[in-house]
């Protein structure tokens, strides 16, 4: 499926290292946000932002693609069943901006959801994750290990953030769900090397970029 997703609804603070980390609050409830389809780029273009805008922060996340269309729906077992595929992703984010932003209480689409923002390694089939509580990622930058995802340390599991946003968020078949970095972030340099690694029931998956 080659669709353009009518959106991108990410969750924000979901493994309780990661919030401590950035010094929030372990929410009681999803934080969710969206990036519009125009933050989308591939890997290959590789990753850039105005430096003006300060220094932008690696996020990487196991990425759903819904492949049926959610409403409403709360039936646990059908919100899974309407993932068609999954990759990696990296939520970047222009943090000095958005740490301004939250201290004058303004949202923070100018930090997270900017041209580019968003960018996605290829679809696996969902058939190499044989359990949603169990699936393991890594982030490197020049061979160095930062982030270490393992959905087991979820705050909310997969089922239960796929029915609180088909609650707020109509999805439609293509959109794209980012579920949440782990611990590790941190600012991105001219000339990094970027590798992600998805660990499936059949082979790892690694996927490269790089920043201009």
């Amino acid at each position: 499926m080659s669709t353009r997703p009518s959106k991108i609804v990410c969750v924000g603070r979901s493994y309780a290292a990661h919030a401590a980390e950035l010094g929030n609050a372990i929410p009681d409830r999803p934080v969710l946000f969206i990036k519009p389809p125009s933050s989308l780029i591939s890997l290959q273009e590789g990753i850039s932002w105005n430096e003006a805008w300060g220094n932008c922060h690696h996020e990487c996340e196991l990425a759903l693609r819904i492949d049926q269309p959610l409403k409403a729906e709360t039936n646990l077992d059908k919100v899974l069943d309407a993932i068609g595929a999954v990759t990696l992703g990296l939520d970047l984010t222009l943090r000095d901006l958005q740490d301004d932003l939250k201290k004058k209480g303004q949202p923070w689409e100018r930090a997270k959801a900017f041209d580019g923002s968003c960018v996605l390694a290829d679809w696996v089939s969902v058939d190499e994750v044989k359990d949603w509580s169990a699936v393991k990622f890594e982030f490197a930058v020049n061979d160095q290990v930062r982030q270490k995802g393992d959905t087991s340390l979820l705050i909310f599991d997969i089922a239960y953030l796929l029915a609180d946003i088909n609650q707020v968020f109509c999805l439609e078949p293509g959109d794209v769900i980012m579920t949440g970095t782990p611990a590790g972030v941190a600012a991105l340099a001219s000339g990094d090397q970027l590798s992600m690694t998805l660990h499936g029931q059949s082979q790892d998956f690694v996927w490269k970029t790089f920043v201009k």
